[in-house]
């Protein structure tokens, strides 16, 4: 088949932040092939926030899977995606692109009802009417998923992660005592800050949490080296939840170990002082604006380290038991740090400090 100048092409996407950065730049080489085309990409609630403000899409459809709902009625949940799905129907799009990279037969069921010219996934199922063979090739996500590239013309390797900053996002106060979200008093002689580093402290698995006390010993350790401003990013609620564990309590400990002098307000910081702005994110539109404020980052394998990425941040990243050949920073300065144990917790902070500042070179100087 032989597509028009301006096709309808959909891309799916429905599983996590991360998986959903990596896809970002197929998208966008589809938008350079297809100028005049129509683009669009089937998403979730959850992850939908990652396209917000991407000017390579004309038009985003999020669902609410069941699970996400948080109080919503499951009937109105399930009757507004029968209308967005009616809607994505009438369409009569000529592509759909299930943009995951193993099998996906629920998938291709979903994308048959929307009656496209084709259906392009991975692997081998029925449904599919041009398939990319699984493999075991040893690729990047970003890699795996721009194949589908090839069958429109796209050569060449695939282009950076895009994610935008909301044009305005509120964060809220921490709930932490002792902290603040006002303006920082004004100084008489100010320390000219250099940096502003992200610390994010939460991860999902187990052997990607990096210990309260080393982080606090990595920013004590960074800021008596120069004035750099730190913003703690984590996770909020107790730890104790079974569906969104929370990291308040690890947070309040970091902060206790960098000092009760520390100055947890926006800012320039005071000789002799920290600053560390606490920020806890509760949402992704959030956590998106405040690693924006950042210069770089410093975090576990995770959604927020490939956020990060798309927002063309470098990286200091401790990977515990996930591939670091398939899931690390795209496509920006990164320094990765793994242990054979596959525990982060074997990562020392010395190790962490050397590669903040082996990675300093590569931190492009803001603007006054």
């Amino acid at each position: 088949m032989s597509l028009h100048s301006a096709p309808k092409i959909l891309v799916i996407r429905r599983d996590n932040i991360g998986d959903l950065v990596c896809t970002t730049p197929l998208i966008s080489a589809l938008r350079q092939r297809f100028p005049e085309g129509w683009l669009g990409a089937l998403v979730n609630s959850y992850n939908a926030p990652v396209l917000d403000g991407n000017p390579d899409l004309d038009c985003v459809f999020a669902y609410t899977k069941a699970k996400h709902r948080e109080g919503k009625s499951l009937p109105g949940i399930l009757w507004r995606r029968l209308l967005m799905m009616h809607r994505l129907r009438q369409m009569q799009l000529d592509d759909v692109i299930i943009a995951t990279t193993s099998p996906q037969p629920r998938l291709i069921k979903l994308a048959q009802w929307l009656k496209p010219e084709r259906i392009i996934g991975f692997g081998d199922a029925k449904g599919l009417d041009v398939a990319l063979p699984l493999d075991s090739a040893d690729r990047h996500e970003v890699e795996d998923v721009f194949r589908v590239a090839s069958i429109y013309g796209i050569d060449g390797p695939p282009p950076p992660c895009r994610v935008f900053a909301p044009v305005a996002v509120t964060c809220p106060r921490s709930g932490i005592p002792g902290t603040q979200s006002e303006p920082a008093p004004t100084l008489e002689k100010p320390l000219r800050i250099t940096l502003t580093v992200g610390i994010h402290i939460s991860a999902r698995k187990p052997s990607q949490r990096w210990p309260a006390e080393r982080f606090a010993e990595t920013i004590k350790t960074i800021a008596a080296q120069e004035p750099v401003r730190f913003i703690l990013l984590w996770s909020p609620g107790t730890e104790h939840n079974p569906l969104h564990p929370g990291d308040d309590t690890k947070a309040q400990e970091v902060l206790n170990l960098v000092g009760s002098d520390s100055l947890c307000v926006p800012g320039i910081p005071l000789r002799g002082q920290v600053t560390v702005i606490a920020r806890p994110t509760r949402t992704l539109p959030e956590l998106i604006a405040a690693l924006a404020e950042c210069d770089a980052l410093i975090c576990a394998d995770g959604g927020a380290m490939h956020l990060g990425a798309g927002l063309g941040l470098p990286i200091v990243c401790l990977f515990g038991n996930s591939g670091a050949q398939r899931w690390r920073p795209w496509a920006v300065p990164y320094h990765l740090l793994q242990k054979p144990s596959f525990d982060v917790a074997d990562i020392g902070v010395d190790e962490v400090v050397n590669a903040f500042n082996a990675l300093k070179a590569d931190i492009p100087a803001r603007a006054p």
